[in-house]
């Protein structure tokens, strides 16, 4: 004798019932083309000396553009002035630096 207990029947799952893509998913763009449309712009740290009465010039601009109604970084100032200097000719660029005094490069002897 058998101790077989008669079988169940199967329970059938419902199928499985999919909810609409929202809007907002389709929206998305693909990421291959996000990429192309967006590159990262690398940035590189540096550090240099400058006279005092440079360096108060950054901060006596800083105030000037927060006049203006811009709050700017001295990062942002000194870019500025390099894209300035690029829209000059070569005499005047040469006017420029030539004007500039002439300092010791490194860093300055503690006191």
């Amino acid at each position: 004798m058998s101790n077989t207990a008669p079988r169940k029947p199967a329970v059938r799952k419902s199928p499985v019932v999919r909810k609409p893509v929202s809007a907002k998913v389709a929206a998305k763009p693909d990421k291959k083309q996000k990429k192309k449309a967006d590159p990262k712009v690398k940035v590189v740290r540096d550090s240099f000396t400058m006279p005092q009465t440079d360096y108060d010039l950054i901060a006596a601009l800083k105030q000037k553009a927060l006049k203006a109604g811009l709050h700017v970084k001295k990062s942002e100032l000194l870019r500025a002035s390099l894209q300035a200097f690029a829209k000059l000719n070569a005499a005047q660029l040469k006017r420029a630096i030539t004007s500039l005094e002439k300092i010791k490069t490194g860093r300055p002897k503690k006191d």
